[in-house]
């Protein structure tokens, strides 16, 4: 393996695409340095968005990067029939971005936590409807943003499966690699089962918005113990796949 590839998740997800990646970050969340020598898949920037103006048409119409192009593809995923204004607008704050525009979002951590989220919506639409609309259980005046949560979530996941090597250096890497290669998106899976093993946590917790960093901790630790039962074959093995509902 290149060792100029970044981690062996990159490597996977860049194979046969030369797409540039979006940045991505949680401004209060330092886990985004954990994932800054993966040079694989880090964002390069936002390229330019092209406006070409059309006599017969008041709307814009934009030449889209990879990156814009997932974010309306996640925008049709979560809300079929609602039609999106613009990639800047405030709609995107019902998603549980920080604000209008998703891209501030994504500064540190690359093009990876979009497609996780996108993953998510397309293949557990239930679980995924759910969790953005909060739809079980006795929620918290104070919830957590749930666009802004998925991102901790990817930081997190690289942080605890030590992805930013370009090989495993602990257990917990060496088990996932183990799992990558029973199946190449064990990864996006593995982050459907963290968000709602978080958000089961988050109830279970009647955890609010300032619990967030103590939610996202003990769910990392029933991770950790899931991942190192010795009979786990696959990701779909661990006991917390069962929250998961298409």
């Amino acid at each position: 393996m290149d060792t100029n590839a970044g981690s062996f998740v990159a490597v996977r997800r860049l194979a046969g695409s030369d797409r540039a990646a979006g940045a991505v970050a949680f401004h209060h969340s330092s886990s985004a340095e954990v994932v800054t020598g993966s040079t694989a898949w880090i964002g390069r920037g936002l390229s330019c968005v092209c406006v070409q103006s059309r006599d017969s048409d008041a709307r814009l119409s934009f030449d889209l990067t990879p990156v814009q192009e997932e974010l309306k593809a996640l925008w049709c995923a979560s809300f079929p029939g609602t039609e999106l204004r613009g990639l800047i607008s405030e709609q995107w704050k019902e998603m549980g971005w920080q604000g209008k525009d998703p891209s501030t979002d994504f500064r540190g951590g690359g093009f990876i936590s979009l497609e996780n989220l996108l993953f998510f919506a397309r293949n557990y639409p239930k679980s995924f409807q759910e969790l953005l609309c909060k739809q079980n259980g006795d929620r918290a005046i104070w919830e957590y943003p749930f666009a802004v949560a998925g991102v901790n979530i990817t930081f997190m996941l690289i942080q605890m499966l030590d992805l930013q090597a370009v090989k495993p250096r602990s257990l917990l890497g060496a088990v996932f690699l183990k799992l990558l290669s029973e199946n190449d998106r064990a990864f996006d899976i593995l982050y459907c089962i963290t968000f709602k093993l978080m958000d089961q946590q988050w109830l279970d917790m009647h955890a609010t918005y300032m619990d967030f960093n103590t939610v996202m901790k003990s769910t990392r630790r029933q991770l950790e113990r899931e991942l190192l039962i010795e009979d786990i074959q696959r990701v779909e093995d661990m006991p917390s796949y069962k929250l998961l509902a298409r």
